[in-house]
């Protein structure tokens, strides 16, 4: 079957006058060629259920249609682009749904069936609660395609002992393996941000690379990198244990910082506070 013929997206956005808004992080991504390659990153979605977020005027959800997509529901809180978007679902009968929320109220994996991936041009403002809220439910999820900042997207692969490993680093990678796949220049969107975007995606593992609780996870790298210039010794103070104890019963060195350990040695410390 042949793909509806559309209006170019700068048409839609001035009939419905959808200038972005600064105050909902909105950097609408115009080119169809950069939108597809950000629709397949994940891989084919034939027979996939796609959650978006933020879909603005509809750029980025015409070429997860146009790339197979069996279902594609599309979360804008922008009362302005619902219209739009509804014109788009006319055109596409039964295979997008738009839902009128703020996404981070909603629970993702609620709004449509497996095999389902998230693929999302994220705002920028809300993109790391949303990124840990997701990993939560990792395990609903074949595989997250997501566009950061370039220097948010670097902290989820970072290495120990660089300067980008952090909380982020450690919960992303216990999680998920997960892989750069292209950079977006500023001039590719209206209006042009001060920086790189990053296009990344995120697959979830078999099995965390090793056992913890997730809560528990959060508060020891909250505690560990939220001072990290700062030993453990002293770090981790801040959760009310004793953390000279703590750190020998997870055979780590108090002398240590934040930035030393491993994903295996945070799981240790959070097994070591879990009881």
């Amino acid at each position: 079957m042949s793909e509806p013929a559309l209006p170019p997206l700068i048409e839609i956005i001035r009939r419905f006058g959808l200038e972005p808004r600064k105050s909902l992080g909105q950097n609408f991504l115009l080119d169809p060629r950069l939108t597809l390659k950000i629709a397949q990153a994940t891989g084919n979605l034939a027979g996939i259920n796609v959650v978006e977020i933020g879909p603005g005027p509809g750029g980025l959800t015409r070429a997860l249609l146009e790339a197979g997509a069996a279902r594609v529901v599309a979360v804008e809180r922008d009362e302005r682009c619902i219209a739009a978007l509804a014109e788009l679902a006319a055109s596409y009968p039964g295979r997008l749904e738009i839902v009128a929320a703020d996404a981070l109220d909603l629970d993702a994996a609620t709004l449509v069936p497996a095999p389902r991936r998230i693929i999302a041009n994220l705002p920028y403002n809300i993109a790391t609660p949303l990124l840990i809220g997701w990993l939560r439910q990792i395990g609903e999820w074949q595989a997250l395609g997501l566009m950061f900042q370039k220097e948010v997207a670097e902290r989820l692969v970072a290495r120990p002992r660089t300067k980008a490993y952090g909380r982020l680093s450690v919960l992303t990678q216990w999680l998920t393996e997960a892989d750069l796949a292209f950079d977006i220049p500023p001039g590719a969107f209206l209006p042009a941000p001060k920086v790189t975007s990053t296009v990344t995606v995120l697959r979830p593992r078999p099995q965390p690379l090793a056992p913890a609780d997730f809560a528990t996870l959060e508060r020891i790298t909250a505690a560990g990198f939220g001072q990290r210039r700062k030993m453990l010794r002293g770090s981790l103070k801040t959760l009310g244990v004793d953390a000279l104890a703590l750190c020998a019963a997870a055979g780590i060195e108090p002398t240590a910082r934040a930035e030393e350990l491993d994903i295996a040695q945070f799981c240790a410390l959070a097994r070591q506070v879990a009881g």
